[in-house]
């Protein structure tokens, strides 16, 4: 992300959501987007994120995003107002404050943030996102007969992060919903799963976080064998390719521990029962 704030024409293209525009912060994080800001502006303040306006999946991400806003607000902050031109996509967010959550085995954030991914499994499904099925994980199952246990009909957010999590005094949120698709329920507590493994749980450990969440308990345990096998093929696949990302090795072994711990996965050194 360039840190660097947009020129006038973008804030010109704003400005009827905004008014008088008296300061522009870009955040800290939001790599994934031409810019992240805080507005402080007359009729603000607002969380903005934008992108360029050329095809691709950083521009699909933000449209989707826009589509499921209506969908996910319970649980995510609210999209007060959108706009778009030739060359911006911008959305504009009630500003809430809270804080990443912490994801370490001593944080007194896990209650909250397991609350929170159990939440995200009782939204229904809305119709947008019926034409949006899971299928990034299809190419490292075994074949499609196991791929087809990731199918299903909850709507799923499978970006499950700390940053992503948030947590304040007057609510909890799930931010950056960039890519929602539809899928087996147990996909976004599995994700916890894995990210609290990388956070220093024991797999038993992160389990029993994840088992506070229904679609976790009520999930068939070969789909997350198979869903376990399936991660860490891919993140090891992503290690691989980039091995400058010190973070996508931390989260290749999070993902390699877990499915020894399932039984799909060699022990180094050890032959397969």
């Amino acid at each position: 992300m360039n840190r660097e704030l947009p020129g006038p024409d973008f804030w010109a293209l704003i400005q009827p959501h905004t008014g008088v525009l008296s300061q522009a912060q870009p955040t800290a994080r939001g790599f994934g987007s031409d810019l992240t800001a805080i507005i402080k502006c007359e009729k603000g303040p607002f969380f903005v994120k934008a992108m360029r306006n050329r095809p691709g999946g950083r521009r699909a991400s933000l449209i989707r995003e826009r589509l499921i806003s209506p969908a996910v607000q319970p649980i995510s902050p609210t999209l007060l107002w959108h706009a778009d031109d030739d060359e911006w996509l911008a959305l504009g967010f009630d500003v809430v404050d809270a804080r990443r959550s912490d994801f370490t085995p001593a944080s007194p954030d896990l209650p909250g943030v397991v609350d929170l991914v159990d939440r995200l499994g009782d939204l229904p499904i809305p119709d947008i996102a019926r034409d949006w099925p899971e299928s990034r994980w299809d190419r490292f199952a075994v074949d499609e007969t196991e791929a087809e246990l990731f199918r299903g009909d909850a709507l799923l957010h499978t970006d499950i992060n700390p940053s992503n999590l948030i947590l304040g005094e007057r609510g909890r949120w799930i931010v950056d919903w960039s890519w929602p698709t539809r899928g087996a329920g147990f996909i976004d507590p599995a994700c916890l799963v894995v990210q609290l493994i990388a956070a220093g749980h024991t797999p038993e450990a992160a389990e029993a976080w994840a088992a506070g969440c229904r679609a976790w308990a009520d999930a068939d345990s070969i789909a997350i064998d198979a869903f376990a096998a399936a991660t860490r093929r891919m993140h090891r696949s992503r290690a691989d390719r980039h091995p400058e990302a010190t973070w996508l090795e931390t989260m290749a072994a999070a993902a390699g521990a877990w499915a020894v711990h399932r039984g799909v996965a060699q022990v180094p050194g050890q032959a397969m029962t």
